[in-house]
């Protein structure tokens, strides 16, 4: 199995299905803390540097959340603008500087590439938040994870389902790489359907079909009947050229009731990495899902910081002390005994 303390996750291609399923049983172990159950200081003392040079709510906010109840303390960079890269230094100097005041960093850049340029120039451990086009490692973490939780509550597991990616396919690193996580699984079928000028690359085709899945492309929504899993993606108009483009596509492929029940299983799990695009000329995902028991993006969501804390306490090497530093949390026992 990989070696998690000191490392720097950088990419899924780091990870084989053993390691998975250690940050999977890691992330169990999470629940009470991440539900404010309970609280441990395990990390006491210790500093994240949390470095997002591209706009982010829900992976900057989770990141800093999952450490902070893990005990220690968050120190944030958010926007190119206002660091001294728009000055010109370059990521290993900023690497050199920021990591000498961290314990760790978790950072998100627009270029490809970038994370792993600055983890060549930082002296502790780098996870990468998104760069770019290029890959989004803990998001495709986070969503694997649900897709686990979410089929073992029918009875079911990731070997063996059925899983249609929706959308923008081309641009969506999120789909990327949960794709190459699905590589490490068994006999799945892959429907993706998109417009033809926003497939899903060929070479993440190829690596799906060369690990033995079925895997079928198009630009409908018929097909998809029975699937396991529906994943739905947003435009990513800050992947094109102009915004005129993008707008060509938008709202190209909607999911609404009607929809998702003429295509889909009454309980084909409904997932999207969000943000979802609610605009009356997008609306991805219709407000009429909202009540639909099987729309997980929320529980995806939460599920974000129990990955993220057990990426923080793997690599830090301290999953298996959590619970040595652990305490009840005052304000939960009042309330529940209320």
């Amino acid at each position: 199995m990989m070696k998690f303390t000191g490392a720097n996750i950088l990419s899924v291609d780091q990870f084989n299905r053993e390691a998975i399923e250690h940050v999977f049983r890691i992330a169990d172990q999470m629940e009470p803390y991440a539900h404010r159950r309970k609280r441990t200081r395990v990390l006491d003392g210790a500093i994240l540097g949390n470095l997002f040079f591209e706009p982010s709510t829900r992976t900057r906010v989770s990141f800093g959340t999952a450490f902070n109840l893990l005990g220690g303390e968050v120190r944030e960079t958010t926007g190119m603008e206002s660091s001294a890269l728009a000055k010109g230094e370059s990521l290993f100097d900023t690497a050199r500087v920021l990591s000498s005041y961290s314990d760790i960093i978790a950072m998100r850049h627009p270029k490809a590439g970038s994370v792993a340029e600055f983890a060549e120039g930082s002296r502790v451990p780098v996870i990468n938040g998104g760069d770019g086009a290029n890959e989004h490692p803990t998001q495709a973490l986070l969503d694997l994870y649900t897709i686990e939780k979410e089929l073992a509550h029918h009875g079911c597991q990731i070997d063996g389902m059925h899983i249609c990616m929706l959308g923008d396919l081309k641009y969506g690193r999120t789909v990327h790489s949960l794709s190459k996580l699905l590589c490490m699984y068994k006999n799945i079928r892959l429907t993706f359907i998109s417009p033809p000028e926003l497939a899903m690359p060929q070479y993440i085709c190829d690596a799906l079909t060369n690990a033995g899945h079925q895997v079928t492309v198009t630009a409908e929504l018929s097909g998809s009947l029975d699937a396991d899993i529906v994943y739905q993606t947003r435009i990513q108009q800050e992947r094109f050229n102009s915004l005129e483009e993008a707008e060509q596509y938008r709202g190209r492929f909607r999911l609404n009731n009607e929809i998702y029940t003429r295509h889909y299983k009454p309980n084909t799990v409904i997932m999207h990495p969000l943000p979802r695009d609610s605009r009356a000329e997008a609306n991805e995902l219709d407000n009429d899902l909202n009540q639909n028991p099987n729309l997980a993006i929320f529980r995806q969501a939460d599920n974000g910081v129990l990955i993220r804390m057990a990426l923080f306490a793997a690599t830090l090497g301290v999953e298996h002390l959590v619970s040595r530093y652990d305490t009840d949390v005052i304000w939960y026992s009042d309330k529940a005994s209320s």
